[in-house]
C-alpha cells in the first residue's frame, strides 16, 4: 500500500481516471469506474478485474477489509485527498473509494457456446436507463441466471449508475453486449434456449399451470424498454411472448419488478423436483 501523501485532483493519474467518465473513452480503453464499497469489493473478488483503487485516508480505515484484500490480488490501493475522490465519483455523497476496473463483457457467442450449460439467460433490449439495467444484473444474479445480455441501444452496461445499482452483481456473472437485438433472440435459440418475451399482451399467463413447463426449461428471458417495451417485430422473434397478470388496478409493472418476477419464476421451476 503506498506511503506517499494523498494524490491532489490535479494529479496526472486522477485526471486520467477521470476521463472514464465519457463512455467514449471507457469504450476506447475498455476500462470503467467502480464507485463504492459493494462495487470495490467485487471488482477485487473478480481476479484480473481491478488495475487501482483510489481511496481517501478516513476510507482506508473505513474498509480496511478492502484495503488488504487490494494488497492481497496485488492491486494498487492509492490515496487521494477528499476533493481527487469526489471528481471520480458520480454519487452525491461519495464513499471514498473507487475501482479502476477492466471492462467485464465478452462476446455473446463465446459465452453460448461455454461448456457450461446455460439455464437462465436475461436479454435486456434497448433498456435506457442505468439504474434499470443495473437493478435487471442484481435480480438476474439473485436468481442464480447464468449471464445477462445488454442488447440493441440500450445503456453502457460500464456506466456508474449502472455499475452501482448492481450492487456488485456485475462481478458476479458473465455480461455480454450485443448491438443487435434481434441477433441476441436468434443466438439464445440456436443455443437451445427457450426464448419468453415479457409482454403485457403475452398469450401465456406467468402463473398459469401452462406455464410451468416452459419455466422449466433452458430460458432466455426478453425484457424490452422502460417506456414502450418490446417492439413487434422483435416481441415476434420470442418463442412465446408471456404477461405477468395484474390484479389490482395498476397500469402495469416497472422494469426491474417484472425482471425480479419473470426470473424467480423460471428460478422455481428449474429447481422444482419436475424441473
Amino acid at each position: 500500500m503506498t506511503t506517499t501523501p494523498p494524490l491532489a485532483a490535479s494529479n496526472a493519474r486522477v485526471k486520467d481516471a477521470r476521463r472514464l467518465s465519457r463512455r467514449s473513452v471507457r469504450t476506447e480503453r475498455r476500462l470503467f469506474l467502480a464507485d463504492g464499497p459493494k462495487a470495490v469489493e467485487g471488482a477485487l473478488g473478480s481476479p484480473g478485474t481491478a488495475v487501482e483503487v483510489f481511496a481517501t485516508v478516513a476510507a482506508t480505515e473505513t474498509y480496511a477489509a478492502l484495503a488488504a484484500a487490494a494488497d492481497g490480488a496485488g492491486v494498487r490501493w492509492t490515496l487521494v485527498e477528499d476533493k481527487a475522490l469526489a471528481s471520480l465519483s458520480d454519487s452525491v455523497t461519495p464513499a471514498g473509494v473507487v475501482a479502476v476496473c477492466r471492462h467485464l463483457d465478452r462476446p455473446l457467442a463465446d459465452l453460448l457456446a461455454s461448456d457450461r450449460p446455460r439455464r437462465l439467460v436475461a436479454i435486456c433490449a434497448d433498456v435506457r436507463d442505468p439504474g434499470n439495467a443495473g437493478t435487471v444484473v442484481r435480480c438476474a444474479d439473485a436468481a442464480g441466471a447464468d449471464l445477462v445480455v445488454l442488447a440493441g441501444s440500450s445503456v453502457d452496461a460500464h456506466n456508474p449508475k449502472t455499475v452501482r445499482a448492481s450492487v456488485g452483481s456485475v462481478f458476479h456473472l458473465p455480461l455480454a453486449v450485443e448491438a443487435d437485438a434481434a441477433s441476441a433472440v436468434r443466438a439464445a435459440q440456436a443455443a437451445g434456449l427457450v426464448v419468453l418475451a415479457a409482454d403485457g399482451a403475452g398469450e401465456v399467463d406467468l402463473h398459469a399451470p401452462e406455464a410451468e413447463p416452459l419455466l422449466a426449461r433452458p430460458t432466455a428471458w426478453l425484457f424490452g424498454n422502460e417506456a414502450w417495451g418490446l417492439p413487434a417485430e422483435l416481441a415476434e422473434l420470442a418463442d412465446h411472448r408471456v404477461r405477468i397478470p395484474i390484479h389490482g388496478r395498476a397500469e402495469s409493472l416497472n422494469l426491474s419488478t417484472a425482471a425480479a418476477l419473470c426470473l424467480y419464476a423460471s428460478a422455481r421451476a428449474q429447481r422444482s423436483p419436475a424441473g
